[in-house]
């Protein structure tokens, strides 16, 4: 399957394909985004590999990117509070919880937080911006001029930590 027949199947069925999409996610705009990607994905997996039935694949991958789309959708309102205050958030219990549930991740908390404070101060930040801030092994290694390979070995030996707090805990 050639770069050119691909073009041509997918230009030919690119008004549909978007059609389709909109349909799916009711965003014009998402919509182009996910025709895009799916141009994308399907062009990475031809240099990869042979597809016999390339228009069915066409329709599969937009499919996928457009139910994907939805889901996390879907799971980022059910988890987002954007008008809520933060410290409203922090103070609501869950309605499951008992007392001694409370208390137990009350000394969970105190105990983790007792024992990343005794981290080096490059360890608290590579933490930090690892689990808090969501960067990766790259941006974090970039930002403070240490190598991939340094951040991962660090953040293996502070989330050893953090399970062994846990684990002692539990006994």
């Amino acid at each position: 399957m050639t770069q050119s027949h691909f073009n041509d199947v997918f230009l030919a069925r690119r008004t549909i394909l978007l059609r389709t999409l909109q349909r799916m996610v009711r965003n014009p705009s998402t919509a182009e985004d996910l025709l895009q990607e799916t141009y994308l994905r399907v062009n990475r997996a031809l240099s990869e590999r042979t597809i016999d039935h390339l228009e069915p694949f066409v329709f599969q991958t937009a499919r996928n990117l457009a139910l994907d789309y939805l889901r996390a959708r879907r799971i980022h309102s059910r988890t987002m509070i954007d008008d809520a205050p933060l410290s409203d958030v922090h103070n609501v219990v869950a309605p499951d919880a008992s007392l001694e549930d409370a208390a137990h991740a009350n000394r969970l908390l105190r105990n983790l937080n007792a024992s990343l404070e005794k981290l080096t101060a490059r360890q608290q930040t590579i933490f930090t911006l690892s689990r808090l801030n969501g960067c990766s092994y790259l941006e974090i290694a970039a930002q403070l001029d240490v190598s991939a390979s340094t951040v991962q070995k660090e953040l293996k030996l502070i989330m050893a930590i953090c399970v062994g707090v846990a684990a002692r805990l539990e006994q």
